[in-house]
């Protein structure tokens, strides 16, 4: 066995070892939301990595972490890895600055020598994939998972009568998880309507359509008055006007969009999503923000309390931890979890600073405009390291900060 596969083997000896412990100590959910975590990631580099061969470019590395390589084995002109902290990845295509000594032969494939096109495109693909991963997501979570809907009102629960063995709905023939389709022709599209219909119903029979596994059914009620019902001692109702009750409680059917249907569910989906991101990044980036963040980190009253735990930015470890709560409630909030952080991460890369994928299409566009017919112009990025090194420097704080209060104080499980 040569030197690569004999590393491919030990690496992945460690992966399944990982997961295996991972799923001893905290369940399940850890390692699949790692696991989706590095799915995104990778999605994040390939979008840069295709972007660059289908345009020409030569792509030297596209590695999975960042340190010490893990593993890596060379396919054609690239290297592929993965290295030993998984906190990131990257894409290496050489000429990312003009100060880069390239070979003659290869200039032609460099990043410094594309169009501007190609350039945004290139600078760009990592935050469309993370677009891409989100509508995948939502779609996903709309078509196989569902979500509950305020228009359809079905049966979460019975409630019993003192002195009834059953209660109006059960001598009907109502049954859990039936839905109410309709009450004397009327289509019931909310909670609020089916319950004045029944309340204005006080000995009255109803003709309710429910649909039960798919098939409509027709049954007969007769609202029992609230102020003749009892409930552990206590009167359901009270007043010189009669109240109608069936004993029933409401809840929010699960309801699943069809393939096509669920299209553009998703898109408006994300797209609502994109402009609440958007604004939680501008307050994430405001001097107000990091004065909150200095005084949670230096006053741990501050930190502990839930208001401020619901407005502060979150580590890469809170996103995780977050995550993981979120499966107590089924797939469906694990994939709207991480269809925000896809779209967040996407949004914070295309912020317009080095050394960020924004950053670079800034740079492409300011060299785009200062250029003249046959004299392109050659932007010099040594002279914004200073605004590079500030910027990387309040990333750096930020990210410390988050750390920091995720580990020592970390925000109460909102799923409970």
């Amino acid at each position: 066995m040569n030197a690569a596969r004999w590393s491919l083997v030990r690496f992945v000896t460690g992966v399944v070892i990982a997961v295996f412990l991972l799923d001893v100590w905290a369940g399940w959910a850890l390692p699949v939301v790692i696991l989706a975590i590095l799915v995104m990631v990778m999605g994040h580099e390939f979008g840069h990595f295709i972007t660059a061969k289908r345009a020409g470019l030569l792509v030297t590395d596209f590695f999975v972490g960042f340190g010490p390589v893990v593993w890596a084995t060379k396919v054609g002109e690239t290297r592929y890895g993965v290295r030993l902290l998984p906190l990131g990845g990257y894409v290496k295509v050489p000429g990312m600055t003009w100060s880069d000594a390239i070979a003659p032969e290869l200039e032609g494939r460099t990043y410094r020598a594309a169009s501007y096109p190609r350039k945004v495109l290139f600078a760009s693909a990592g935050s469309l994939m993370h677009l891409v991963m989100a509508l995948a997501l939502a779609w996903a979570s709309l078509t196989f998972v569902g979500l509950p809907s305020a228009s359809h009102i079905g049966i979460g629960s019975f409630t019993h009568w003192d002195g009834y063995r059953e209660n109006a709905a059960q001598v009907a023939g109502i049954r859990l998880g039936d839905q109410i389709v309709s009450i004397d022709g009327v289509a019931v599209t909310n909670a609020t309507k089916l319950v004045n219909l029944v309340h204005d119903h006080t000995g009255k029979r109803l003709v309710i359509v429910v649909r039960r596994n798919g098939v409509e059914r027709t049954l007969y009620a007769t609202p029992v008055d609230g102020r003749r019902l009892r409930v552990a001692g206590q009167p359901v109702a009270t007043g010189a006007t009669p109240v109608g009750y069936l004993g029933i409680g409401l809840k929010d059917l699960i309801v699943h969009e069809s393939w096509l249907g669920a299209i553009p569910a998703s898109v408006s989906k994300v797209v609502s999503t994109v402009g609440v991101a958007a604004k939680g990044i501008v307050h994430v980036f405001s001097p107000g923000e990091f004065s909150s963040l200095f005084h949670q980190v230096t006053n741990p009253a501050a930190a502990s309390n839930p208001t401020a735990q619901l407005n502060r930015p979150e580590s890469i470890v809170g996103v995780v931890r977050i995550a993981v709560q979120s499966t107590q409630l089924g797939a469906g909030v694990l994939l709207e979890i991480l269809m925000i952080v896809n779209i967040f991460v996407g949004l914070l890369n295309m912020v317009p600073m080095l050394p960020l994928d924004g950053g670079y299409v800034l740079v492409a566009t300011y060299e785009r405009l200062r250029s003249r017919r046959g004299r392109p112009y050659h932007a010099d990025i040594q002279r914004l390291t200073p605004i590079v090194y500030a910027f990387a420097t309040v990333l750096l704080v930020l990210f410390a900060f988050t750390l920091y209060l995720d580990i020592a104080h970390p925000i109460v499980n909102p799923f409970q």
